[in-house]
């Protein structure tokens, strides 16, 4: 099991016990807008997701973590997406789920131990994420641990009857 071990959370495997937390998080049509969801999920969907989760990043190009309190409870999710084992890239998603456990760090020390763990286990040469024009709180966090803005696309999601622009950042490992 993958276990990252940080000074106040650790990433890891999903487990089955994460069913409801994310069934939560996919049905929160309040964050649907981060993850181009435009559906609800089942639990029967989510549980078979759950139950290939263990499948290997190289075969299914993706890599969904659990960023867990020390206590193991679960705070929020941390994804590698786009997995490019030839171009040695990589798209990065972060959700922290309950506004009351946002900006206390959790965040900011999750993506910095997938930072390092894309680096030294996946030898990729660069991250990249992309962030919706209006997400401050986010478009900081990532610049902060060293995302660089390299161009923004215009009218680019269509949320709620109107086009929002959205960044997209890159990270190249020197």
């Amino acid at each position: 099991m993958l276990t990252l071990k940080g000074e106040h959370i650790n990433l890891r495997a999903l487990e089955p016990e994460d069913l409801e937390f994310v069934y939560e998080i996919e049905n929160d049509e309040t964050i649907w807008e981060i993850s181009n969801t435009i559906a609800p999920f089942s639990r029967f969907t989510i549980k078979q997701y759950l139950e290939n989760s263990h499948k290997d990043i190289f075969e299914v190009k993706q890599l969904r973590l659990v960023i867990a309190a020390k206590s193991n409870k679960a705070l929020g999710l941390i994804d590698i997406f786009d997995f490019d084992f030839l171009n040695r890239r990589a798209g990065v998603g972060i959700l922290i789920k309950d506004s009351k456990n946002r900006q206390k760090g959790y965040g900011s020390e999750a993506l910095h131990l997938l930072i390092a763990y894309c680096k030294t286990h996946l030898n990729l040469h660069q991250l990249y994420c992309n962030v919706s024009e209006d997400n401050q709180v986010s478009l900081k966090l990532f610049q902060k641990l060293g995302f660089k803005v390299v161009g923004l696309k215009k009218d680019w999601n269509h949320v709620k009857g109107a086009f929002k622009n959205e960044y997209l950042l890159q990270h190249i490992f020197n």
